[in-house]
């Protein structure tokens, strides 16, 4: 791909009104006005001003903000404050490169240094740092519009977000009114017209398994005899490469945590005693998936449901083949299997807001968070279809789930994607391009580029390298990630570049990574 180093994002122009609506906004303004006893017109008009989200002025600082990384700014912060944190926290906190403030893609630690969040702030700062369309929240909190709500009071924002994900989920024009309409009413297979809105990825995930074993257990004792009542539920999860189950990362519940091979005594106890248990499938081997599922889908078993990613961002960042995705669903679908993506680590990160969407997916649910919100709140949903609508309301309940301002961050974040979906894609592919070419640069220490567009990693020979590698570039201000002890992984570094990455700021990038590799 031709590098275009002139090339900008688009940057939308929009008030609260443009996005919630003037109705909304006359009806907020008056609860305003008549709370603090003013003028209403004031704050209707202030809800009419426009942002403009990412100004080309603001592009181009990023830019210059480059010459930072890696080198001292302002002065360091003393390191007089150990916190109280767990054993395992503490030495895992890096103190010198926690924030004092930052912009866009540019961080300034505690140690006066520059970084460069090339990681995203660990995959959920999409819009980087101090995006100007998030000022659109903090003008939602002038007009006086709460944040704190409750699951009997879902809010407005709330309740439009809602629809705008149904729309992205099945493919509905946002003008196309009947059409949502009829998705909303649907009872059809893999349409989905639920949302549950939580706090974090984990709990996400974690409602799209009790819905799953509502189908085995009654959630409550009022509730009706579920369907495979006696058969024990089995899941199936990607495998790591030696068979097991470190492959996937489906969140810190206990249930998404046997997924991945802890609590090993307590999930051999549950799998004996017929209670439940997790089975992995071979990443991209369609015969041992058939196979998995066939054997597992009879009595006394039955398959309770195919849980995935598509880039296994805890293991290398491994691409998921699409063909063996399509086929797997189709093998689900025939056997009444529930398949949920997730796609915590994923969304925002394509053009369509969801990678299965790419790939022509069907699932019959879909985690999210993380991109959405932008980093600016904790804000997970699971989007599942009308018959996995099978929970009372505290089957999967999260009190602040409903946060108002969250989902207005969820729509600033969607808005800007819809106008650059073409940059996103162009940025993505050039980054994992220039990625590629260190590859025929030093083709005998890297082995392979694996992920996709923004989400790439990199695959070394030789463990030692690996971590030479990422010592370094993180001695520089570079902030990425090692994985080195993932059974059967290649020793890799991960990297997820922002979607407001510039091809000045690749390039910079890139050209530590080459100064780096050249002198290992």
């Amino acid at each position: 791909m031709k590098q275009n180093s002139g090339a900008r994002m688009n940057s939308p122009k929009m008030s609260l009104k443009d996005l919630l609506g003037e109705e909304y906004i006359q009806s907020v303004s008056g609860a305003r006005g008549l709370l603090f006893g003013v003028n209403a017109g004031e704050y209707a008009r202030f809800g009419a001003e426009q942002i403009e989200f990412f100004p080309e002025a603001f592009q181009e600082r990023l830019d210059s903000l480059l010459e930072t990384v890696g080198k001292q700014v302002v002065k360091p912060l003393p390191d007089d404050v150990p916190g109280a944190g767990t054993n395992s926290f503490r030495e895992a906190t890096m103190v010198g490169a926690s924030p004092l403030s930052a912009l866009g893609f540019i961080r300034i630690g505690e140690d006066g240094k520059g970084y460069l969040t090339s990681k995203s702030e660990h995959y959920h700062a999409s819009l980087g740092h101090s995006f100007p369309g998030y000022q659109l929240v903090d003008r939602a909190r002038t007009l006086g519009i709460p944040n704190a709500t409750h699951n009997n009071t879902r809010g407005y924002i709330t309740r439009k977000l809602e629809q705008e994900l149904v729309c992205a989920a099945n493919g509905i024009a946002l003008e196309d009114e009947q059409a949502l309409r009829a998705a909303l009413a649907s009872r059809e297979p893999h349409v989905l017209n639920r949302v549950i809105n939580l706090e974090t990825g984990s709990l996400a995930v974690e409602a799209a398994v009790k819905m799953m074993l509502a189908r085995f257990y009654r959630p409550e004792e009022t509730s009706d005899q579920p369907s495979y009542s006696g058969r024990v539920p089995v899941f199936l999860v990607l495998a790591d490469w030696e068979g097991g189950k470190r492959a996937n990362y489906h969140g810190t519940t206990m249930f998404t945590q046997f997924m991945r091979g802890m609590w090993p005594e307590l999930a051999a106890r549950m799998a004996d005693n017929a209670i439940f248990e997790v089975q992995p499938v071979r990443i991209n081997d369609l015969e041992h998936f058939r196979q998995t599922l066939e054997k597992y889908d009879q009595a006394p078993y039955k398959v309770a449901g195919f849980m995935h990613e598509i880039v296994l961002m805890n293991y290398g960042g491994i691409l998921v083949d699409r063909d063996y995705l399509l086929q797997a669903y189709q093998l689900c679908h025939q056997h009444d299997v529930p398949v949920m993506v997730d796609e915590i680590q994923s969304c925002m990160w394509s053009p369509e807001f969801f990678l299965f969407r790419e790939y022509g997916l069907r699932p019959d649910f879909v985690s999210i968070g993380k991109g959405f919100p932008g980093g600016e709140f904790p804000a997970s949903r699971i989007l599942a279809t009308y018959a996995y609508d099978n929970l009372s309301q505290f089957g999967a309940l999260v009190t602040n789930g409903q946060e108002e301002l969250a989902s207005l961050a969820y729509l600033v974040t969607m808005e800007f994607l819809r106008a650059n979906q073409r940059q996103v894609v162009e940025l993505g592919e050039y980054y994992h391009q220039r990625l590629r070419s260190l590859v025929e640069r030093y083709p005998e220490k890297i082995q392979t580029i694996e992920g996709t567009r923004h989400l790439s990693t990199i695959f070394f020979y030789r463990a030692e390298e690996a971590i030479t590698f990422a010592k370094e570039l993180n001695s520089k201000g570079i902030d990425i990630s090692l994985q080195t002890y993932k059974a059967s992984c290649p020793p890799a570094v991960l990297t997820k570049i922002p979607l407001i990455s510039s091809p000045a700021m690749v390039d910079f990038l890139i050209r530590k990574m080459d100064e780096t590799l050249e002198a290992l």
